[in-house]
């Protein structure tokens, strides 16, 4: 088929040719003398994407996965309680993770389409009195039904129940595209992925933990080797790895961090934003709804409920197979019930009209009735009034 494959998934997503062109590198001996000098400013840069000026950045060659077990077994210990609330897939993982890995996780169900109850949260601390909870785990963005929770609640929740646990902060599809403040908020272990709003390929776990965290490391006496944040500080303090990295992945993370530190973090909060109001007049137009109940909605992924007589894997097909465009599937509970569209990492108006254009296309294809038009005129009004 003429043309590239139009990427309108939650990750991974499009890498912009600046970012390719600066991965495109020779290999190089990173042991050398000049690999500091790539390497460390990298670190202090990242510092400013996650909002922290007194907490540390890390690279791991791997995932957020890598990331979710990177914060619990440097930190824990082995039986140590955990509070997580299970509102979607990826909430789910982390969970089960956390389970497999020996944790007594104290899991709370919540409906899916919303996000973390922040009331029942400071319930549950107070009722704590022996800080038996050492760490609550919170899902900021849950990928899998375009859910956002409110982190700065959560913080303030755990504030008014004085609970020392640590804040462990999942910004998979979060951080570098929505609001993130770690030392405001009080975020001792915050978690990304390189695939999302840093717009590199899969492959990077980034991190930043703050120092009440990295304080813990020294405590914790749950096994680990390649994952281990000690082996990371003392080979980071002089600018190297303890093992061999990713040289490219670096290269395309420094210029990832000149891309969204010259557009500034508070515009690139706006632009997704933007983005992912106008995906929303969109899917109102067409008469459908949003997993995310509302106050929930999230601005890097819109999950779609589509009616109880048709099945959304359908419409997913349809998109890929007939206009080039792979729309994100509903995961488990949500399978044939949902089809998501990213609005995450290197895409403006433009690029974001062709996915809702693909979509109602794929839809009308598909027996909805839909207006040709509606959803893309909703969202090209609203673009072209914000716009400037």
């Amino acid at each position: 088929m003429a043309g590239r494959n139009h990427l309108s998934i939650p990750g991974p997503t499009n890498v912009p040719h600046e970012i390719l062109s600066a991965m495109h590198v020779p290999m190089e001996d990173h042991r050398s003398p000049d690999f500091p000098k790539l390497f460390k400013p990298v670190l202090e840069e990242l510092k400013k994407v996650f909002r922290t000026e007194t907490g540390q950045a890390f690279v791991f060659p791997a995932t957020g996965t890598a990331g979710w077990e990177i914060a619990l077994t440097n930190t824990l210990n082995s039986g140590d309680k955990v509070i997580i609330y299970r509102f979607g897939q990826f909430g789910h993982l982390w969970m089960s993770m956390a389970k497999r890995l020996g944790f007594d996780v104290e899991v709370h169900e919540v409906e899916w389409g919303k996000g973390i109850p922040v009331d029942h949260l400071e319930a549950r601390l107070k009722e704590d009195s022996n800080h038996e909870i050492k760490a609550v785990l919170a899902t900021h963005n849950e990928t899998a039904t375009g859910v956002t929770s409110d982190i700065a609640g959560v913080r303030a929740a755990m504030d008014a129940s004085s609970h020392p646990a640590l804040l462990f902060v999942d910004g998979v599809s979060s951080i570098a595209s929505l609001e993130f403040k770690m030392d405001d908020w009080g975020v001792d272990a915050s978690i990304s992925g390189s695939q999302k709003g840093f717009m590199l390929p899969a492959g990077a776990a980034i991190l930043a933990f703050s120092q009440k965290a990295l304080a813990m490391t020294k405590t914790s006496t749950y096994p680990r080797c390649f994952l281990d944040l000690g082996d990371q500080m003392a080979q980071n303090a002089n600018g190297y790895t303890p093992y061999t990295p990713s040289t490219p992945m670096i290269h395309g993370l420094k210029k990832s961090l000149e891309l969204l530190l010259g557009e500034g973090m508070e515009n690139v909060y706006a632009r997704h934003h933007r983005l992912g109001e106008g995906c929303r007049l969109a899917i109102a137009a067409w008469g459908l709804k949003l997993c995310a109940h509302e106050g929930f909605e999230s601005d890097t992924v819109s999950a779609v409920v589509v009616p109880e007589d048709k099945d959304a894997s359908e419409v997913i097909a349809t998109a890929y197979n007939k206009y080039n465009i792979s729309l994100g599937a509903g995961l488990t509970e949500l399978a044939g019930k949902v089809f998501r569209i990213g609005h995450i990492g290197d895409m403006n108006d433009v690029s974001m009209l062709g996915a809702i254009a693909g979509v109602e296309m794929a839809l009308l294809d598909c027996g909805y009735d839909i207006q040709a038009g509606s959803g893309v005129g909703a969202a090209i009004e609203y673009y072209r009034s914000t716009a400037g």
